[in-house]
């Protein structure tokens, strides 16, 4: 990983997570201890309506923040709709120092996002779409509508409601820029707790 992006990742063991976030967090890390303990790996599928900004945010964390701790995790995500990953949340991901390449034109083109050796594509999707765990999976719903919208994930073996406030009320204000990012960073702080938790008692 490059160094803006490690030094991103490094203000995240720091960061202030409210009491009520940690215990939400802490279940998904009990989860995810004793799944990796049954051996394989675990499959994490983001979902939110529009799969356009927090699930997308959420996936590209997830996966980043796996591979920086070494663990046998999988990052997905999904909507109820699709749109377009928001080009608001690629910069963002950028500024936080993911090398990102666009694939493709159109109105949902795919990403490509680099960390290190590694990388991930992703693109708007229905969380459902075939690029997704069909089963055996985690469904994290990162928005309300979704988690109120969606009582059954098929193929979900557990679901935590784990929401984040849209960015998108800021778009096109003097705020957006500042709100992405905090938004960003939140989603990269909370999974840094989980991932964090799960590597030191997963051995």
């Amino acid at each position: 990983m490059n160094k803006v992006l490690l030094n991103t990742i490094f203000t995240f063991s720091k960061s202030f997570i409210p009491e009520d976030r940690k215990t939400l967090l802490d279940g998904l890390a009990i989860y995810l201890v004793d799944k990796l303990k049954e051996g394989g790996e675990a499959k994490l599928n983001f979902i939110c309506t529009h799969n356009s900004r927090r699930s997308q945010l959420s996936q590209v964390w997830g996966q980043a923040l796996a591979d920086y701790f070494k663990l046998p995790i999988k990052s997905y995500s999904g909507g109820v709709e699709v749109t377009a990953f928001n080009p608001r949340a690629v910069a963002t991901l950028q500024e936080d120092g993911f090398e990102v390449k666009e694939n493709g034109l159109g109105n949902n083109p795919q990403y490509t996002f680099i960390f290190g050796e590694n990388q991930l594509v992703t693109f708007s999707k229905l969380y459902d779409d075939p690029v997704n765990p069909e089963s055996d999976f985690v469904a994290i719903m990162t928005c309300d509508h979704a988690d109120e919208n969606c009582p059954f994930i098929p193929g979900a073996v557990i679901r935590f409601p784990l929401r984040f406030e849209d960015p998108k009320a800021f778009d096109n204000t003097p705020l957006e820029s500042e709100k992405y990012l905090e938004r960003s960073r939140q989603i990269g702080a909370e999974l840094f707790y989980v991932f964090s938790s799960v590597a030191k008692n997963f051995q």
